[in-house]
Order: C-alpha cells, then structure tokens, then sequence
C-alpha cells in the first residue's frame, strides 16, 4: 500500500470538497483553501513584485477575487492552477502600473534617458541570502515575464515540471524548453554583472536533476 499516494487523494478529496462548498456559497470552506495556499501565494507574488506589502497585498486581492468568482471552476479541477492565473495576472498588472508611474515620474524630473530600475524584485525583499545569491535575484528581475516565472516556480517554489505544465497551463515540453532558455539569459546576465559570478549561475542548473523531481534549496 502506497501511503503517500493515499494521503494525495484525501487532500485532493478534501479540496475538491471544499471548492464545492464554495460554489455554494460557503466562506468557511473557502478559508481551508486560503490557509492551504496563502504561504505558497505570497511568495510567489513577493517573487515578482519584490516588495512585502504589495505581495501582501496583491496576494490578498487574489484570494478575493478567486471566491467571487469560484463558480468558473469546472467540477472535479484543481484550485491552484486556477488560482495562480488570477494571482500572475494581478501581479503583472501591478508591475506595469509600477512602470507607467516610474517613467511619468521621469518625465517629470526631465530624464527621459534614465532607466526606472524599481521594475524587479530587490533581493534583500525577496529573502535573506548572501551576497551571491542577491546579485542572482538581481539578476532573476532582469528576465521576462514567462522566463522570470519558470524560475520563480522551479526554484523558488520547488515545483516539478509535471507541476508547473499544471500551473503553467501548458505541456512538460514547453516548461523544459521555457526553464532552459530562462537559465540560458540568466547566466548571461550574470556574466555580464559579474564574471565572478558564473558559479551562481551553475547552481541554478546542477540543484535540477533533469528529470522533472524537485531541485534542492537555493536558500
């Protein structure tokens, strides 16, 4: 008997239960999704936004937003993949904001030829780490949205492939193809702040085994 397979299918009963509940109504039951996820939604949030309070924030906003209109979820799927669109999509929306106003803000100032760096992640808001692994996150702020994602996911959250295709909304092959090109720019952009800093760059590849398991801490 396979004990850890058991208890995968009772969470998932137990959540399938829940968002049934929801569907009805149900704030209470909500609250066991909420206390499930919120870890896992504010970080991922502070990931892209870089600051606590708007991963605060922002992740509270999802949350909402996700019980209003939790009637969209087709029966027997699963609440995080679902939810994570509506939280990515909030922080994407905050990001560009963020841009638009530091750029009006520029404007004002009269430099229009100087860069608004306030559109990444600071490291020292991410986590506490050491200098290495600052320049990384640094250098993490720099990638696109779809590759800054891949990851925030992989390494940040400790998702499997099979995990983030879910999520992701997409096929195993495409979350490889995404994470390797991810890689590829983020040890370019290492090299280019800081040859020193190659090493970093080859943690991020040697903590993935290659085969979809979970890659060790970064922390």
């Amino acid at each position: 008997m396979d004990l850890n397979n058991n208890k995968e299918t009772d969470i998932n009963q137990e959540e399938l239960k829940a968002m049934d509940m929801c569907r009805r109504g149900s704030s209470k039951a909500f609250e066991i999704l909420v206390n499930k996820y919120m870890k896992d939604a504010y970080y991922i949030a502070l990931g892209f936004v870089g600051n606590r309070e708007d991963a605060q924030d922002l992740s509270q906003e999802a949350f909402v937003r996700a019980f209003r209109n939790i009637k969209k979820i087709r029966p027997n799927c699963g609440f995080f993949p679902w939810f994570y669109q509506i939280l990515k999509n909030l922080c994407i929306s905050h990001l560009r904001k963020r841009k638009y106003r530091n750029a009006a803000s520029l404007d004002v100032e009269g430099c229009p030829e100087a860069e608004a760096t306030n559109d990444c992640f600071s490291p020292e808001e991410v986590a506490e780490r050491s200098e290495m692994k600052d320049k990384v996150w640094q250098a993490i702020g720099k990638l696109d949205e779809k590759h800054r994602e891949v990851i925030i996911l992989r390494h940040f959250q400790n998702m499997s492939y099979d995990e983030m295709a879910k999520v992701l909304f997409c096929n195993k092959g495409t979350v490889t193809s995404r994470l390797y090109y991810a890689r590829k720019q983020l040890e370019e952009i290492l090299k280019v702040t800081d040859p020193q800093l190659r090493e970093a760059s080859d943690e991020l590849r040697t903590t993935d085994d290659g085969k979809g398991g979970k890659p060790n801490d970064m922390s």
